[in-house]
């Protein structure tokens, strides 16, 4: 569907709402400003529509912009992507431009293994989905459980894996040049 063609379908989605309404021109031109034959016009197809007509438009009736402009339905929004496997790990990338902020959902199998801590530039964010992940940080050694997440920089000594009693889920978000990731909460209101 062109971009014409989605303009032409506005006018009658315009006249369909307001009649089903039961909203007069009179009565919309005095709610949202604008004249009864702009109104009329837009209607019949004969004034293209703009984002400065539309808007005061769908604020009158309570509806959504793009249920008077109609956009098309959004796609399947599934990420497909491949699993990586990397040291006993399966990675999925949740991410598809390389650089910046990656970010991934991992799987650690169950597994008794000897951490061996490493360093490397960046910043990395866990949220544990599932399981109980060990994270291994300088001097800390502790176990994450589904809900929980950490933080840190990847230039202290680190590891992460499973605790031996089962497999962990978790996503990781890691950003190369020590992005740190900011979790905002809403001010409270007094």
């Amino acid at each position: 569907m062109t971009t014409d063609d989605v303009l032409a379908e506005v006018g009658p989605r315009l006249r369909r709402l307001r009649k089903d309404r039961e909203v007069t021109l009179a009565a919309l031109s005095e709610t949202t400003g604008i004249s009864v034959s702009t109104l009329s016009r837009l209607e019949a197809g004969l004034r293209k529509p703009s984002l400065e007509l539309l808007l005061p438009i769908a604020q009158a009736h309570q509806v959504p912009l793009d249920e008077l402009v109609g956009t098309p339905p959004v796609g399947d929004p599934r990420v497909r992507a491949k699993p990586l496997e990397r040291h006993g790990r399966t990675y999925w990338p949740l991410t598809r431009q390389p650089g910046g902020l990656q970010a991934f959902k991992v799987l650690v199998p169950q597994r008794n293994e000897e951490p061996e801590p490493r360093t490397h530039e960046g910043y990395e964010w866990l949220y544990v989905l599932s399981g109980r992940l060990r994270v291994v940080l300088g001097e800390h050694d502790v176990v994450l459980t589904a809900g929980e997440a950490a933080e840190f920089d990847t230039r202290v000594p680190h590891w992460f894996g499973s605790t031996g009693e089962g497999p962990a889920e978790f996503l990781s978000l890691f950003g190369p040049q020590g992005e740190r990731i900011h979790v905002r909460a809403q001010p409270r209101r007094s």
